[in-house]
């Protein structure tokens, strides 16, 4: 399965958020595992380092990012990403290119905890949680 990781399901492992880090990091395992196909869409990485170089710093952030790079996959996210992320019905624009990179680039699901900032069936739209238990009950 090719999934497009959301932006706060790195943070939460980046920045050890409780009580989300454990299933959080699970996701990145489950990626590190060859489980599932991990992908950050591109625009991710300038959100990332934004919000974790304030707690971090900046070596720190880097470094995380490049571990991040090895261990996923980047999405594009280009003119016709950005063209349909700006006619969706999303609150969010950061969930519309979310959304909108993973649909051009072909992927199977969304993994995000706020799933109600995805109002959309295709692709799938999944928390850690559920992705946790599709893989302990085969």
């Amino acid at each position: 399965m090719k999934v497009l990781i959301d932006t706060n399901i790195i943070v939460d492992v980046a920045l050890d958020r409780d009580p989300f880090f454990t299933n959080s990091e699970q996701v990145l395992r489950f990626v590190e595992q060859q489980e599932i196909q991990g992908y950050l869409s591109a625009s991710t990485f300038s959100d990332l380092y934004y919000i974790i170089r304030k707690a971090k710093g900046h070596s720190w952030t880097l470094q995380f990012l490049q571990r991040m790079a090895a261990l996923c996959q980047v999405a594009t996210v280009d003119q016709a990403a950005i063209s349909m992320a700006l006619t969706t019905n999303f609150k969010d624009f950061e969930d519309a290119i979310q959304y909108s990179t993973a649909v051009l680039n072909r992927l199977d699901a969304i993994i995000t905890r706020n799933p109600v900032d995805f109002p959309v069936t295709i692709p799938r739209i999944i928390t850690p949680e559920q992705l946790i238990q599709e893989f302990s009950n085969p």
